[in-house]
């Protein structure tokens, strides 16, 4: 069973969001906060699979809730899905650097909802895709490099790891992974362990921006 924190200030999102996620027989809803402050309370006292987080929340915002339950040294982890009305670039930026593993918009099909938390629960990042090849080139032409270059992946990963890197760049799913390596999933999960903190990110997703912000695979063209 996926057990869900929702959190949004909005009390018909919230009821919403609930009943929907409710209704599938795998998920949980745990609990459910009104602000930032709440949410990260609640979090921190039920520890559920994923934590649904509106951005613009009172107190404290997704972004400073993510940062907080992301985070490395976080007690405990809580993987972070953030849903929202809001496309800007900044705020999808910001919670990708606050170790959230999930982006979507609140207009996005009930479906894919659903299939997201329960990404985000296996493991798996999600951005809605109307977004992804946007913020893919934001990341790698209007920021700068991270202090690990991509010149440098060969020296901080095994030929296996890059190997999963790239695969991960390609949006498969450990699933995936592990069949197109014809290796066990836990096998893909032990080496993304091993992998992540060499990059210095903190969740598939991330891998997949520094991929692409370090050059080690290139943004696909507007035909592609």
């Amino acid at each position: 069973m996926i057990r869900v924190l929702v959190a949004d200030d909005q009390h018909l999102v919230r009821a919403g969001l609930s009943a929907l996620l409710g209704a599938e027989p795998d998920i949980e809803v745990a609990g459910v906060a009104a602000d930032g402050a709440e949410a990260l309370t609640m979090a921190r006292e039920l520890v559920p699979d994923v934590a649904c987080l509106d951005i613009r929340m009172p107190g404290r915002s997704g972004i400073e809730v993510a940062r907080e339950l992301c985070a490395p040294d976080a007690d405990p982890q809580v993987p972070v899905l953030v849903l929202t009305t809001f496309d800007l670039d900044d705020y999808v930026f910001g919670a990708l650097e606050a170790g959230a593993s999930g982006f979507l918009l609140k207009d996005a099909a009930p479906e894919t909802i659903v299939a997201a938390v329960r990404q985000v629960a296996a493991g798996q990042g999600t951005i809605d895709q109307t977004l992804t090849r946007r913020i893919l080139q934001e990341f790698v032409h209007r920021r700068g490099l991270q202090p690990v270059t991509g010149r440098r992946v060969d020296e901080l990963l095994t030929p296996r790891e890059h190997e999963i890197l790239m695969l991960l760049a390609q949006g498969m799913s450990n699933d995936d992974i592990a069949r197109t390596l014809v290796v066990e999933v836990s096998t893909v999960k032990s080496h993304l362990a091993r992998m992540l903190p060499k990059l210095g990110v903190q969740s598939r997703l991330q891998a997949v921006v520094w991929a692409y912000q370090n050059h080690v695979v290139t943004v696909p063209g507007p035909g592609a």
